[in-house]
Parts: C-alpha cells; sequence; structure tokens
C-alpha cells in the first residue's frame, strides 16, 4: 500500500479572507479545522515549519478518555468521576475545573468522533496517575501521534481545506477590541488576511531557550523532548493582542527521555505501563515507576547518578510497537539473560536480579510491598530476550499558557473575552494544573479543537 503523502497549499493560494483562520497544524489546529469545516466554515490552516502536526507527532502513548465504547467492549467499567478526580489530583489541585469537567465529559465522544473519521483507537493501555486504562491508541499499538495526525490530514485532504506550511502568523489583527485577521509571512511574501474567526493551536514553549528562562531558570540547561519549533509564537501573538497569560511556571520535565546524543528522544510511558520497571546504578527499584510525572522524574533526579534504567523483556515490548522505532536508532540494549543485560549497561548483576525476581513476585501477588505500585502489572519480566533502556527527565510540555475559557475563548488581561479570538491545545493554560497527565495531552487536542471548531461556527454564524 502506498503511504500518504499529504500535500499543502501554495502561499499564492492564500485568499483575501476566510471564516476561521487557524495558526497551528497540529493534533488541536487540524481537529479544529475539520470541525469547523464540517459545520460549514471557510477554513484555512497556517503552520510555520515545512513539517506538519507539530508536538502531536511526538506523542506515543494514548488518548485518555472515560466511560469510552472502547473501555465496555473490553470489560473495563470506568467513570468520568474517577477521571475528574484523578487529573484533578494529578495537577496538584491547580486545575481550571470548568475546562476539567469540560474535558471529562466530552472526552469518550471525542473517541466516537475520530472513529466516525476513520481513526480508530480501540487499544488501551494506562498512565501515570491513573487508576484504570484510559489510554486510548491504534489496534496495532503504534505510537498515537502519528496515527492522529496522518488520518486528520487524509480527511482534511479528501475535503480539499487548505492548509500552509512555510506560513509563519507574525500579527494578530485587532480592530475595535475585536481580532479580525492574521500577517502571515509566506515565500510570496507577506500577506494580511481577514478572518471572522482566530483559533491559536500553535503549541507550547518547550523548545525556547529564551521563554524557558524567563519563567523557569531552573530549567534552562535540561533537553526537550520538543520538537524543534515549539518557541511560544502563539503565546507572544495573544500577548501583543493583550490576552492574559496564566501558570506559565508550571513546566513539565518527563521523566523517561533519551538524551545521551545529539537529539532528545521521549520513551512514552506506554512502557511502563505495559510492565517496565526503573532501576538505579546498583540495579534497585527506587520509585513506583506510575506516579505522576513530577515524583518519578524528581525521584530520578534524586539519584545524582545520571539517570536510571528502564527494564523490560520480550512479553512487554511485544505491547509497545514504539520499542521497535527506539531499538532501530540503538536506544534499546539487549541481553539473553538478565546477567547478560546488567553486564552490558553497568549496573550490579546478582542485585537486578533479585530486583526482577521480586517484582515478578509482586505482580502475581498483585502486591508491590516496595513501592506500592497497582497499575501496569499485567505482565512480569520473565521472556527473554532482556532489554533497557537509558532514560534521564527532559523538558516535556508547559501546562501554562493562555488563559482561555471552557469555550475556548481568549481572555484579556482584565478577564473580559476578546472578541474573535480563540485559543486551544498546549497554547493555552489551566486544563492540567500543575502537571500533566501521560494521554491528556491528545485527549486535549482533540476535545478542544473541536470546541474550537464549534464556538467559532457559532460566533461566525452570529457576526
Amino acid at each position: 500500500m502506498a503511504k500518504f503523502v499529504f500535500t499543502p497549499k501554495e502561499s499564492s493560494e492564500i485568499a483575501a479572507s476566510y471564516d476561521a483562520v487557524i495558526v497551528g497544524a497540529g493534533g488541536t489546529g487540524l481537529t479544529a479545522a475539520m470541525q469547523a469545516h464540517e459545520l460549514g466554515l471557510k477554513v484555512a490552516v497556517f503552520e510555520k515549519n515545512e513539517g506538519l502536526g507539530g508536538n502531536t507527532n511526538k506523542a506515543s502513548s494514548g488518548m485518555n478518555a472515560s466511560e469510552s465504547n472502547v473501555q465496555y467492549a473490553q470489560g473495563i467499567i470506568d467513570n468520568k468521576e474517577d477521571f475528574y478526580k484523578e487529573t484533578l489530583k494529578g495537577g496538584g489541585l491547580l486545575n481550571d475545573r470548568d475546562m476539567l469537567r469540560y474535558f471529562v465529559d466530552h472526552s469518550a465522544i471525542a473517541i466516537s468522533w475520530l472513529e466516525e473519521h476513520g481513526i480508530d483507537l480501540t487499544d488501551l493501555t494506562i498512565t501515570g496517575g491513573m487508576s484504570k486504562k484510559r489510554a486510548h491508541r491504534p489496534a496495532s499499538m503504534a505510537p498515537v501521534g502519528g496515527y492522529l495526525v496522518t488520518g486528520l490530514l487524509k480527511k482534511i485532504q479528501e475535503e480539499d481545506i487548505p492548509v500552509f506550511n512555510k506560513a509563519k502568523v507574525t500579527k494578530l489583527v485587532k480592530e475595535n477590541k475585536a481580532v479580525t485577521g492574521i500577517e502571515v509571512e509566506t515565500e510570496s511574501g507577506l500577506k494580511k488576511v481577514a478572518a471572522k474567526a482566530v483559533l491559536l493551536a500553535s503549541g507550547g514553549f518547550g523548545a525556547s531557550k529564551e521563554m524557558m528562562k524567563k519563567y523557569r531558570p531552573d530549567l534552562v540547561d535540561y533537553k526537550t523532548t520538543n520538537q524543534a519549533g515549539a518557541t511560544g509564537d502563539g503565546l507572544k501573538l495573544a500577548e501583543a493582542v493583550d490576552a492574559q497569560l496564566m501558570q506559565m511556571e508550571y513546566v513539565q520535565v518527563h521523566p523517561t527521555a533519551q538524551t545521551d546524543g545529539a537529539r532528545t528522544f521521549l520513551i512514552g510511558e506506554a512502557v511502563r505501563g505495559e510492565g517496565a520497571i526503573l532501576v538505579n546504578r546498583a540495579g534497585k527499584r527506587f520509585v513506583n515507576e506510575l506516579n505522576t510525572r513530577k515524583i518519578v522524574s524528581n525521584a530520578i533526579t534524586g539519584l545524582n547518578e545520571d539517570g536510571a534504567y528502564l527494564i523490560f523483556d520480550q512479553g512487554i515490548r511485544n505491547h509497545v510497537k514504539a520499542v521497535e522505532f527506539y531499538d532501530a536508532i540503538g536506544l534499546v540494549k539487549h541481553g539473553a539473560s538478565l546477567a547478560e543485560l546488567a553486564n552490558e549497561i553497568g549496573v550490579d548483576a546478582a542485585n537486578l536480579e533479585a530486583t526482577v525476581k521480586t517484582w515478578n513476585e509482586a505482580v502475581k501477588a498483585a502486591n508491590d510491598a516496595e513501592f506500592g505500585r497497582s497499575t501496569g502489572m499485567d505482565r512480569g519480566i520473565e521472556k527473554g530476550p532482556f532489554f533497557a533502556i537509558h532514560i534521564h527527565p527532559a523538558i516535556h510540555y508547559t501546562m501554562g499558557g493562555i488563559h482561555i475559557t471552557p469555550e475556548t475563548q481568549v481572555l484579556d488581561t482584565n478577564g473580559n473575552v476578546i472578541k474573535g479570538l480563540y485559543a486551544a491545545g498546549e497554547v493555552s493554560g489551566g486544563l492540567h494544573g500543575n502537571n500533566r497527565i501521560g494521554g491528556n495531552s491528545i485527549a486535549e487536542t482533540v476535545i478542544f479543537g473541536r470546541q474550537a471548531g464549534i464556538q467559532m461556527a457559532k460566533f461566525a454564524r452570529e457576526n
């Protein structure tokens, strides 16, 4: 089967006006474009990078939802209230509760909406801070992000929705306290485009040293899992029209990234969700691997041992297709036995064998007496060969951003709605509190991407 290739439109085809203009072609922007188009709007998407998909391409675990048909089909009885409470707890009780309520209430509907668009997420895994398998992913167990972006682009190409790459929005046009369009730099020069509604879906600032220095100087030397374009451009565009930013100091460090080479790779939470453990240089566990990212990251940093090692076997590997990619680029160490693996990575072999034996007994008894882990225990580490990945914490996600309402409307510094301006996805703040739960960012892109499309259509019809 031929590989799908999406062809962006030429900048010469940019029209003078649209009903809705979307800044950013990641999961949020593409979802919003699809939804707004289906509600009858003339839509265009502008992406500064050559490649489309943004940070969504890097998402590997899944898309959280509760009370979904997929869960019921697999005998998992979940409820929205647990999803709400666990996300609130994970965010240090600092989440915007109205946004969180909308998010949780619309999560299962979003899975069904994707299914209606040929994007099936029918396999389930679990992420840190969650009590049930809520992370929906493709049946192939492939990384969710690339699958989602490809699926959305296929639909967008079918519907002939214009997407322009190498088109950097440099200014929001504001008239009479309302945003009425954009200025965009393209290969054929600077263009001014009028719009009834503008959506900022441009992602966070996890790859911006400048903004990290401003908001989290303690993290300025950390490597990042973000794509190079995650430099907070949308935040700057918003600030220039007096939008309010919130919780900007809340930056998530992901516990398991591979940072040994020139590039940084995120090792998805699904590896731990399917049964992997973390060990220190002595070959011993030191944390509940599926606690929140903040707690696990702090535990690894607290070792002062140049990171830690993720340990898993062939049985776990069979349930996480992303491992094939990690191995293909040389991140995975192999051992026919645990002793051989320990020798390969330089940890104490007797300790590693004892640690894995204790862990396997904990899995069989469904009781982790050492660290109280209760999830990601469907299988032990028993089936050779055995594998290890050297990991370090790295900047992963920026929870803060533009202050929005649950309807994705942007608020100004006095707390008033800026007419015609919307924001969704990582560029917005408030949903996650001080720590994002794994699997909630892809859910946010679809749930609030759809909401933005719906609200822009409502606004365009009324104005």
